[in-house]
């Protein structure tokens, strides 16, 4: 009984936080458009990559090699993740990729707050589950929406990507000293060499020198 009670609320967190993350999935449509993007490219970019800071950080760099780079710099946490939930998921055979396409921020955190393997891959598969859908039904919305309306720019859409950027990074600012202080460097790397560097390396070479600040502090 006890068991069953855990598993039904790993799977109400995994439901809530899917719904609630998802719906930023809107912003990441309008951003795409914004950034050059047709809708079946957003789409498919949410189907095949989600993993939403690094969406956000690709198409805010407007798509060339740079924010390719930087977005993958970002997308290799999920690969921490992955070694984390390896051992506490157990999951087998083909089923092995689909659990590695979850892999997430949310999907993790959900995961690793339950207190036994059972619930823990209850959260795991829902929350992967309702961000999945959630997140691409409304790129899929956003997209459309924002490609109705001419030119996006002319409205100040081309701030929806790097405000909801922000967003998501916020709550982990917010509770780690310690990511403030790389955050603050990195953007100060980023604003000092913008005058100086062709558009997009500023970023990647913010993010870069922030990734050797952490292997360092490590």
């Amino acid at each position: 009984m006890e068991q069953t009670l855990r598993r039904s609320a790993a799977i109400r967190d995994g439901l809530g936080v899917g719904i609630a993350v998802g719906l930023s999935g809107l912003a990441f449509g309008a951003a795409a458009i914004t950034a050059g993007l047709s809708v079946t490219q957003a789409c498919v970019l949410s189907l095949l990559a989600f993993t939403g800071a690094s969406q956000f950080a690709l198409v805010g760099g407007g798509g060339d090699l740079t924010a390719a780079v930087g977005a993958l710099l970002l997308g290799t946490r999920n690969t921490l993740y992955g070694l984390r939930l390896a051992d506490l998921l157990q999951v087998t055979g083909a089923r092995r990729l689909v659990a590695a396409h979850g892999v997430i921020d949310e999907s993790t955190a959900v995961a690793l707050a339950q207190p036994d393997t059972r619930s823990s891959r209850a959260g795991f598969v829902t929350t992967f589950a309702a961000v999945y859908v959630m997140w691409n039904l409304t790129t899929l919305l956003g997209a459309l929406g924002t490609s109705k309306l001419g030119d996006p720019a002319m409205l100040g859409l081309d701030a929806v990507g790097p405000a909801t950027f922000l967003a998501i990074l916020w709550p982990r600012l917010k509770d780690s000293p310690e990511l403030r202080w790389l955050a603050a460097g990195g953007a100060s790397i980023a604003l000092l060499a913008t005058p100086f560097l062709p558009p997009g390396v500023p970023v990647l070479l913010a993010a870069v020198a922030v990734l050797v600040m952490m292997v360092r502090s490590r």
